[in-house]
């Protein structure tokens, strides 16, 4: 696990500054701090921080090609790089090492743009070809590694893993993407490719980049998607067998290391899951951590003991303190633009505490959307029998009258959302769903911005991320769409790239075996009733495992990586948040309607309203765009 970085000039071969590429590198020296090395010649400038897992002694980047005309910087693991350096040695390719990165070059020689369909794993990479004068950049299928670039006003790219890499450059545009405010409040984070800034983008998950120098940057191209093909299924058993198979094959590839290699376990279904496949393929008991909290409300320990006990694993695990809020401004640090998953704050912790034992941690990410694990799936699937039963025409007068008028209940169970189902009743599918996830509902962010601000915005709504991969959604099933719109916003944009920055602030790589290309490939395509059954969310995967865990584990209500937030902003919280919203930093941007700002904190801490999200949200995009002086 790696960091990279670069400057590719797009119309020449003008020399390149060796001191700021250094600075763009050293901004990443958490992501890697074995090593680090550059390359720089007339037109290009590669840089590399390395975390060293396989090959320890001979995998130094920038890598180079046995002729010289290729060199490759790359931040991830292809799990599948023996197979493939057997078949290119059978081409007659010659290796100087045992190590994947140099798999890359040899496959872009053999293969070009389509390289990447050979590879199975994590991966960011920058490969620059001497002869071909081209820079070809790619991003694994789902996104778990991540890629900034943009193109300077001099005709020069940059890239690198984290967006503070290119921030480093001091002729980065760093004018405010008024869209991404939107989709920020929208969703908690701003979704693929976007980011704050108008004119720097993430590749997205499944793409490649080909540069050539004296031609404009084209647009990305996608080379995976998830197909949503149905497959052949026998009899439940069978089903199960086979699942079975194929998460324990997905375990074992990512089971190789040359460091010390553990596993999360939270005590859910999807961490135990993994613990269990490891247990059973390894001699040595597996290494394990968990993350408590002085909350019970929060606290999971005791079921991923369940699971510690059952394996015999080395299980350590840590309480923390429920006010833990005093990673506010390293969280800013660490993500470099607006992100409001307040569960970064325990990720970082179980990262922190698993690097004092481990340097490659696998977790159960990627579970829920791949087996429609959330509750909200249920709620829509409910929903939806009643949209598919009434026309549009009907439903949005009736519902929508009554989404207005119902009082909303912040005191009330999660299980009671009256307010939001015939809000959501009073939409289409797609529609319905974003407002469901939405952390800020459309009225609100009407009433959040500022007239400047939503002139800027030009009309634009959240709900266009929807549309868009909704119109390119390879299957009509009303679940498997939703599962689809997820793992292409909230899976890479929300949970992949909390992991990805809370484990890389410590140096941890963590791996992923049930986002396995192949693995998915499979399960995305298997009946959606065999998904979500009988109100059970992850019932085949449930029926699978019944042999390797407890039920108490496969069947107790999920909980989730939560914090205290609307105790934190009433107490210890209570200064900053008026400091930072209702007195100075967003009140000065002329972004937000300050009347509105204040009736939000005003009634959040009357008690009158829990209004912890959004506030958590305006916090975050205080702390982390106050040095950029955005305003209007």
């Amino acid at each position: 696990m790696c960091g990279i970085a670069g400057i590719f000039d797009l119309t020449g071969r003008r020399e390149l500054d060796g001191d700021l590429l250094g600075a763009m590198n050293q901004s990443q020296f958490h992501r890697g701090p074995d090593e680090g090395g550059q390359h720089l010649e007339p037109g290009i400038a590669l840089a590399h921080r390395r975390l060293s897992i396989i090959d320890l002694s001979s995998g130094q980047q920038p890598m180079h090609s046995e002729d010289g005309n290729l060199c490759v910087v790359f931040n991830g693991e292809i799990y599948n790089f023996r197979t493939l350096s057997k078949q290119l040695i059978e081409k007659g390719y010659r290796f100087r090492t045992r190590c994947d990165t140099e798999v890359i070059l040899y496959a872009w020689q053999e293969w070009g743009e389509h390289c990447v369909d050979h590879f199975r794993g994590m991966f960011a990479f920058a490969l620059y070809d001497r002869r071909e004068q081209t820079l070809f950049l790619a991003r694994d299928r789902f996104g778990i590694k991540p890629l900034f670039y943009a193109v300077l006003p001099d005709n020069q790219l940059v890239f690198g893993s984290e967006l503070k890499v290119l921030k480093a450059h001091p002729l980065l545009p760093r004018a405010l993407n008024p869209q991404a405010v939107e989709d920020y409040f929208a969703l908690g984070y701003i979704p693929e490719p976007k980011t704050i800034y108008r004119d720097v983008y993430k590749l997205p998950p499944g793409h490649t980049l080909l540069i050539k120098r004296g031609q404009p940057v084209p647009r990305s191209v996608e080379y995976w998607d998830i197909p949503f093909s149905p497959v052949q299924t026998g009899s439940e058993e069978d089903t199960c067998r086979e699942l079975l198979e194929r998460m324990r094959e997905a375990v074992d590839v990512r089971m190789v290391a040359e460091v010390p290699l553990g596993a999360f376990l939270s005590g859910g279904v999807d961490s135990s899951a993994v613990v269990a496949m490891m247990a059973g393929l390894q001699p040595d008991p597996v290494n394990t951590c968990a993350i408590g909290f002085d909350v019970k409300q929060f606290n999971e320990t005791e079921f991923a003991r369940m699971v510690a006990e059952r394996y015999h694993t080395n299980h350590f695990e840590q309480t923390v303190d429920s006010d833990d809020f005093d990673l506010l401004d390293i969280l800013a640090s660490l993500y470099d633009e607006p992100y409001a998953d307040s569960s970064a704050i325990p990720t970082y912790r179980v990262c922190q505490l698993a690097k004092q034992r481990v340097t490659v941690a696998l977790s159960g990410d990627g579970g829920d959307e791949s087996f429609a694990g959330y509750r909200r799936y249920r709620w829509h699937m409910n929903e939806e029998k009643l949209r598919s039963s009434l026309p549009l025409g009907l439903r949005k007068p009736v519902f929508g009258a009554l989404g207005r008028v119902y009082p909303k209940a912040d005191w009330a169970p999660k299980v009671f959302r009256a307010k939001s189902t015939f809000q959501s009743l009073a939409r289409n599918s797609v529609e319905a769903y974003l407002h469901s996830v939405s952390l800020a509902k459309d009225d609100q962010r009407q009433r959040l911005f500022s007239d400047g601000l939503k002139k800027e915005i030009q009309g634009y709504q959240a709900i266009e991320v929807f549309k868009y991969y909704a119109d390119r959604s390879p299957t009509d099933d009303p679940l498997s769409l939703i599962q689809y719109l997820d793992m292409k916003t909230y899976l890479v944009g929300d949970i992949l790239t909390k992991v990805d920055r809370a484990s890389m602030a410590h140096a941890l790589e963590v791996r992923v075996p049930l986002l396995d290309h192949k693995l998915m490939e499979w399960v995305s395509g298997l009946p959606s009733g065999i998904k979500l059954k009988g109100g059970e969310g992850k019932y085949v995967l449930k029926k699978t495992l019944e042999p390797h865990l407890p039920n108490d584990v496969l069947y107790r209500p999920k909980m989730g990586f939560g914090v205290p937030l609307a105790n934190w902003f009433r107490g210890p919280l209570k200064s900053r948040l008026r400091s930072s919203i209702t007195e100075g930093g967003l009140a000065e941007t002329g972004l937000f309607n300050q009347s509105y700002l204040e009736q939000l904190v005003g009634q959040h801490l009357s008690g009158r309203r829990d209004h912890s999200a959004v506030l958590w949200s305006l916090l975050m995009f205080e702390a982390t765009t106050k040095n950029d002086h955005f305003g209007l």
